[in-house]
């Protein structure tokens, strides 16, 4: 069995925010560039991953992008209420990330964070 990490204990920052009324975008930054291939390379930030973890369609991630010079990885989703709809609870949208926060990543080979 890998060893793994949460999300959370691998970024620096774990965000989310509106991206107009109808779209919401997490930011998920690290500080770290080891942390940040270990989550690129065991591609858990993915369409499947992030429709499980929101429980909406595949079709609703409008965007999924990787910026290594940055250290980031920015994904944009079809809010599933737009903004002020009825019903919808996170005007906003920076509570959104918090199913983001425990999602697991499998450690590669010797990984060893140099964050505290």
């Amino acid at each position: 069995m890998s060893e793994t990490r949460t999300l959370a204990e691998l970024a620096a920052i774990i965000r989310s925010k509106n991206a107009g009324p109808f779209r919401l975008t997490f930011d998920i930054l690290f500080d770290d560039e080891r942390a940040f291939l270990t989550v690129v390379t065991a591609n858990v930030i993915s369409r499947d991953t992030m429709a499980a973890l929101f429980g909406i369609d595949r079709a609703q991630i409008s965007s999924i992008h990787v910026l290594p010079e940055g250290l980031a990885i920015k994904v944009t989703l079809i809010r599933p209420r737009a903004q002020c709809a009825a019903g919808e609870t996170d005007v906003y949208g920076c509570q959104q990330h918090v199913p983001l926060m425990n999602l697991s990543v499998p450690l590669a080979g010797n990984y060893a964070p140099t964050r505290g």
